[in-house]
């Protein structure tokens, strides 16, 4: 059975899909089987391994309203170690669509039962902002969130309104869920805020944030625009080193062996 971690944050622009995409492909080059699911309708996650969100005609929309079963949907990317279950515009619609359903909340967590054998991961990648979208994200979550955490001041108060958020599920809707772990990102070690960032959502969460600092990377924000992970599109650079580190850091926290990689880079 994969395990099924969702990436999300209420606030925008905290690396969110970025985290999502490569921490994603450095699972597949340590030899575990991946699956992306790009569950926002900006579809940002497709856009970045390079797929025309335009032109998807079955992806996470037509999976979560039943239109369409999850396995055709899935689209592989042989390079890149790792599929992922494509977002389009459409899926915006969705919200209104949703309403009527039965256990509206549960459509992404039922359409994943038949492939969850198949991957030894499952990432997804939730829109920045609380929605029917993104609870079916969270109750999806058989093995805890990530959160993606900006080494910003206006971090705090969105970290503070997540984990409001997070509580009221837990009691309503699913009281397994948890936070699996807490990544900071855009690290600028030039200014004083980022390492107060990093120590004030360490007290948010003293046992969850990862050892692993993402920095604020020039390279990193270019790779989506070749349809890239950075481990392919600039390997060597520190936001790279950083994000293999990371992936490193939560795949022997969750006991697996990790071989030497094997990255092609053209």
């Amino acid at each position: 059975m994969a395990k099924i971690y969702t990436m999300v944050n209420q606030k925008g622009g905290v690396g969110k899909t970025t985290s999502a995409i490569n921490i994603g492909a450095y699972f597949g080059y340590f030899g575990q089987k991946v699956l992306i699911v790009d569950l926002d309708p900006q579809a940002n996650a497709t856009s970045s391994l390079g797929i025309d969100k335009n032109s998807v005609k079955n992806g996470t929309y037509e999976v979560v309203i039943g239109s369409s079963p999850i396995s055709p949907s899935i689209l592989h990317n042989p390079r890149l170690k790792l599929s992922i279950l494509p977002s389009s515009p459409a899926l915006a619609g969705a919200e209104v669509e949703l309403l009527d359903m039965k256990k509206r909340e549960f459509r992404l967590k039922n359409a994943l039962l038949p492939i969850v054998d198949r991957y030894d991961y499952i990432i997804i990648d939730c829109p920045p902002s609380l929605s029917i979208i993104t609870i079916n994200g969270l109750m999806a979550a058989a093995d805890g969130v990530l959160i993606p955490v900006q080494c910003e001041y206006l971090a705090l108060e969105g970290v503070g309104q997540l984990t409001h958020t997070l509580k009221r599920i837990q009691r309503s809707l699913f009281p397994e869920l948890q936070v699996r772990g807490v990544i900071m990102t855009m690290y600028d070690g030039r200014t004083r805020l980022a390492a107060d960032v990093v120590s004030e959502i360490t007290k948010y969460f003293p046992r969850q944030v990862f050892q692993t600092i993402i920095p604020r990377s020039i390279r990193l924000a270019e790779a989506p625009s070749y349809g890239l992970p950075i481990a392919i599109y600039a390997p060597s650079s520190s936001a790279a080193i950083a994000y293999k580190d990371l992936s490193r850091e939560i795949l022997e926290k969750d006991g697996i062996n990790i071989p030497e990689l094997s990255i092609e880079v053209e």
